[in-house]
């Protein structure tokens, strides 16, 4: 496996590894605590439910995540990650914990970079 060839399979998981919400759910689940789509919703500010549904599929489809379903009425659904996603949601919490400690020094380096941009547009005046 080459990651870096056109056809590697490993590309395709790093595409979903590699999507917000994709990340956001694998911590958000990460504590082992099972969560429903609704609190799940709650949970993810901003998340639309199609787009929670879509990340919920392909996660369960790559054995990251279980979803099991109750025979309730209505039908409880809960998701809980398997062993293979709290694997990668505990790289997940690193990331995100790299970037609340650094979040400080990434809005300096944006602010720093956007003064040189807008520096560099202006015409020169005589």
């Amino acid at each position: 496996m080459d990651v870096f060839l056109r056809d590697c399979p490993t590309r395709a998981v790093l595409e979903l590894i590699a999507s917000k919400w994709t990340m956001l759910v694998l911590v958000a689940l990460e504590d082992g605590r099972p969560m429903r789509f609704a609190e799940l919703r709650r949970r993810l500010d901003g998340v639309t439910p199609k787009v929670l549904t879509q990340t919920l599929r392909a996660l369960e489809r790559e054995g990251l995540l279980t979803r099991t379903l109750y025979p309730t009425v209505p039908p409880r659904v809960e998701y809980r990650l398997t062993g293979l996603g709290r694997e990668l949601g505990g790289l997940i919490q690193t990331l995100t914990d790299w970037s609340q400690a650094n979040i400080t020094a990434i809005r300096a380096a944006r602010r720093e970079f956007d003064e040189r941009a807008e520096q560099e547009t202006e015409p020169v005046r005589r």
